[in-house]
């Protein structure tokens, strides 16, 4: 089930000149995963781009779910019990299903409330029930200096 702030309501933060909204800030070149890809092809992917996450989409773009290196572990471990040096499962059984989303046209600031208060290292953006990014952490951070040169 995916979770969206969108219908919750949110405090506005009072920007002056410049809004600095999520979409400006957010990656929008996704590395995405199908629910039908295995375990294998995911710890490959995650390994050669460096990446501990990414979103879950079927076929028509729909944000499904989430898969990480954590979730990944889980079919690690079952291998080591198996003996089983490749690890064939699908998506669909390791990725988490309750992803909350973020709007594109929030403020940095009430995303950067949201990391805060949920624990939650990534959001998946999401527009018209079709994923166009994900902010992170990092992504916030990485935001500082043009906050710096700007009234807020």
């Amino acid at each position: 089930m995916v979770k969206s702030f969108q219908g919750v309501r949110m405090a506005p933060t009072k920007i002056s000149d410049q809004p600095f909204l999520v979409q400006d800030f957010m990656t929008a070149n996704l590395i995405t995963f199908r629910p039908e890809d295995t375990i294998d092809h995911v710890i490959t992917v995650l390994t050669r781009k460096r990446i501990s996450g990414a979103p879950v989409v079927d076929a028509d773009g729909r944000l499904v779910g989430m898969i990480s290196e954590g979730d990944c572990l889980k079919e690690i471990i079952k291998g080591q019990y198996t003996n089983t040096p490749k690890f064939p499962a699908a998506v669909s059984e390791h990725m988490t299903t309750q992803v909350f989303t973020l709007p594109p046209d929030i403020s940095i600031f009430d995303a950067a409330d949201r990391f805060l208060t949920m624990k939650i290292r990534r959001f998946p953006v999401v527009k018209d029930d079709k994923i166009i990014g994900q902010i992170s952490v990092s992504d916030i951070v990485r935001a500082m200096p043009k906050l710096k040169a700007s009234t807020w």
